[in-house]
C-alpha cells in the first residue's frame, strides 16, 4: 500500500478567535490559501486551513483545564510544516518576531537532516510549531 503523506491534522485551541488569525497568517504565504468549515463530532466548528497537500484543522476546546498545555503528555509534541526554502524560513522567522510570538531557536541549521534549517516557536496556547527547509539533495 502506497501514501502520499499526512491528510490533515486537527489542533485544538482556547480561543479560534485569537488562534484562527495566528494560523492564517502565519500559513499563507506558505500556501495554506483556502478555509473551510466543518462540523465536529461535538457540535464545534473546525476551521481547515488548506495548503499543498495537507491542511490543518483548528477547533475550540470544549474540555477546560487547570494546566498549561505540556507537549510532554500523551499526545503532539509538535507540528512541523515545511517551507520551500531558507528564505521561506527566514521571513517567517520575521513574521513570528513581528507578531509578538515566542521563538524556541533559530532560524538555525540542525543536524537532523543534511541542510535542516528550521525555526522553533510557540502558537498562542503554547503548542510548539516548526517551520522547516530541507533540501532535496540528488541520489
Amino acid at each position: 500500500m502506497h501514501t502520499t503523506g499526512v491528510h490533515h491534522v486537527d489542533l485544538v485551541v482556547s480561543s479560534i478567535e485569537r488562534s484562527l488569525p495566528f494560523y492564517r497568517d502565519l500559513l499563507a504565504p506558505l500556501g495554506y490559501h483556502r478555509i473551510s468549515e466543518v462540523d465536529g463530532e461535538r457540535g464545534e466548528t473546525i476551521y481547515y486551513l488548506s495548503g499543498p497537500g495537507s491542511s490543518i484543522g483548528l477547533r475550540e476546546a470544549t474540555t477546560k483545564r487547570d494546566e498549561p498545555y505540556d507537549r510532554y503528555e500523551i499526545g503532539l509534541h509538535h507540528l512541523a510544516v515545511e517551507a520551500a526554502s531558507r528564505a521561506g524560513v527566514d521571513e517567517r522567522a520575521e513574521w513570528l518576531r513581528s507578531a509578538g510570538a515566542e521563538i524556541e531557536s533559530g532560524p538555525a541549521e540542525y543536524a537532523y537532516d543534511l541542510g535542516y534549517y528550521a525555526v522553533f516557536f510557540y502558537d498562542p496556547d503554547r503548542i510548539k510549531l516548526e517551520i522547516v527547509h530541507v533540501p532535496r539533495h540528488a541520489a
